[in-house]
Parts: C-alpha cells; structure tokens; sequence
C-alpha cells in the first residue's frame, strides 16, 4: 500500500504561518500515518521541528532561489521528486498556485484556502460595512484538508510541555523566575504604522505596571533600528525593562522565553501569535484590522482584545492602507490606563 504524503503550502508573514501549528499539529496526531511536508520560507522551519515524528519541512526562498516562472519549475521539479499524494494550497497567492496548477495538470489531488474575499470586503467598506466573524485562519486550513479527506479536530496546546520550555538554555542575563515575580512580555510593534500602539502611551504603560509592580520584569520582543533604538531609552528609564530580542538573539530562544511569562501585550502581529503557541495569555491591541477578519491568536481570549468601537473600523484587512480619517483614533483612544488595567486582571486571576 503506497503512503500518503500530504505537501502543504505556507509562505507568508510570520504570524500566518505560525497560525497553522495548530492545525497541523492536530492534523500529525491525528493521522500518525501520513506523512506531512511543510513548504515555507526557510527561517520558520524551528516552528515545525517538534511537533510529530511524522512531520517535515522545506524551505524555499520563492523570492530569491526560486525567483520567476524558472525558479518556480525547478521547485516544482523538485517537490515532485518527493511523490506527494495530495498537495494543500494554505496560500493561494500567484506563486502558490503556479506550483497548483503544475500539480493540477499531472493529476495530482490538490486543494486551496478560499479566503472569503468577499465577507472580508464588507468587513472594511467605508460605507455600508457589515461587521460579521469571518471564518478564522485556522478555519479555513481544515476545510483545505477536509477537502483532501482529512478532516481535522484542532487539539493543540501549546509547542511545549505544560511547564514551558527549558529556561536553562537561556543566557545568564534573563537570569531566573523568582517566586510571585510578574515576567510580563511587551511587543510594541507591528509590520504596519496603523497597528502600531502609539509608543509616548505604552511608555506610559510601561510607567503604570513598574509603578504597581516594581519587582516585574518586563521583556521586550522586537528586532529592528526602529525598536532597539525605543528599547534603550525604555531600559535607560525603567530598571525593571530588557530587550528579550537583543539578548537571546534567537527566534526559538524567544520562544522559550515566552512560555515562562505571565502575560503577554502585542498589537494584531506575529508575537501575538507566537505567544499564542506557547498557551500564553495575551492582551492584544488592535487599530486599524480587526478579530472579525480571522486573524486573532490561538485560544485567545475575546475579553483581552483592546479595540475602539468606531464607525471606520476596520478600514483594513492587514493594516496596510492609510487612516482614512488621518488622526489614528483607533489607536489614540485606547488609554494607557485601559491597556494596564487589563493586564492587571489577568496578572490578579494567576
């Protein structure tokens, strides 16, 4: 009886590709007999390296190796040497499904994301928005594999055990978690200006939980000019501040790290999401994108959401497009008080 080995397709940003742990790690478990390929970019490989024996990953850099029509046919020249029986699309972007319809044309079982582009439409009009959930990222993978014939039950927890990674591989300077001391994770950033907390008001944050917890250890994740440069004035002020980035530099040591915190406070970005695989609680701020899109962290939590009920939200699916107002209320009106107490809630109930 000839194996079944499935090829699935991420590329993408960070926070999307991490949004399909879950399900595949549900989808391994599941079907401890399949064989499972993950094809996406090279860096995120360390997302998929524990979660099955029976899962793999390809990197491949669509950008650079396999750059245009040629690139594409080698990849594809390549990943059939792997005699895949299905082949699921999670990206439907044009490279995606070039490689789809190479697939298609030998007879291959293939299936792609529908991204309901038309909910999502509705979701972000400037006039007559109809404010509706629509199916999440995590969603709209299984239906993929429930086209394929794996239909999938999503079981995940976290990519660690229940006691969090091995905080011994980490280096001296984040040193140990002392008893009833608050390790509190803040990403300021995000790739887009619309989703971006505004930095004056989560310095005032900063000030507020230092204030009430003077022990704390707050870590900061981000890596960038932009951020190491609002870190070290951050850390110049507040003793109680590092730049988890700057020190660990090592995206699965962040990891480890974030599974030992107490709570975690990102904009709608990657570490949101990343906190997310490590059964994190997060408090999440969001602009100018909203949950309703798909897009909000694994198992998180509706009440930890901070957002502004305004008429003009969402006015965007990515956070990529301009305020149509030109002022950032949805952002501007979120008080550093709101933010601090909502991590103060979770921080009372631990």
């Amino acid at each position: 009886m000839k194996t079944e080995h499935l090829l699935i397709i991420r590329f993408s940003a960070l926070g999307d590709v991490a949004m399909t742990v879950p399900v595949i790690y549900s989808l391994a478990h599941q079907y401890p007999d399949v064989r499972i390929t993950i094809l996406s970019k090279p860096s995120f490989r360390l997302l998929f390296e524990n979660i099955a024996p029976n899962v793999g990953f390809m990197g491949a850099d669509i950008k650079n190796d396999y750059k245009g029509i040629k690139g594409l046919n080698r990849l594809y020249r390549r990943l059939t040497a792997k005699k895949f029986t299905a082949v699921a699309d999670f990206h439907s972007i044009i490279r995606s499904n070039y490689l789809r319809m190479r697939f298609n044309m030998s007879r291959y079982k293939v299936a792609h994301i529908d991204k309901h582009r038309q909910g999502k439409r509705l979701l972000t009009s400037s006039t007559n928005k109809i404010l509706e959930q629509q199916p999440t990222a995590f969603q709209n993978y299984i239906d993929v594999l429930a086209k394929l014939g794996y239909p999938v039950k999503l079981d995940f927890t976290s990519i660690f055990p229940p006691e969090g990674g091995n905080l011994r591989l980490l280096s001296d300077s984040i040193g140990e978690k002392k008893k009833f001391q608050q390790w509190i994770g803040i990403a300021p950033f995000a790739a887009h200006q619309q989703k971006i907390y505004p930095i004056p008001m989560m310095e005032k944050v900063i000030s507020l939980i230092t204030k009430k917890h003077p022990s704390c250890r707050i870590f900061l994740f981000g890596k960038g000019e932009r951020e190491n440069k609002v870190f070290s004035e951050w850390i110049e002020k507040y003793s109680q501040c590092i730049n988890a980035s700057s020190i660990l530099k090592s995206f699965s040591k962040e990891l480890i790290l974030m599974s030992h915190l107490d709570v975690m406070l990102s904009m709608d970005s990657g570490n949101m999401h990343l906190a997310s695989l490590v059964n994190i609680p997060v408090v999440s701020i969001w602009g100018a994108t909203h949950p309703y899109a798909g897009f909000m962290g694994w198992n998180q939590r509706e009440e930890n959401i901070i957002q502004a009920d305004l008429p003009c939200r969402p006015c965007s699916i990515y956070g990529n497009k301009n305020c149509l107002r030109g002022d950032l209320a949805c952002l501007i009106s979120i008080t550093p008080q709101l933010v601090t107490d909502k991590i103060e809630e979770i921080l009372s109930n631990k």
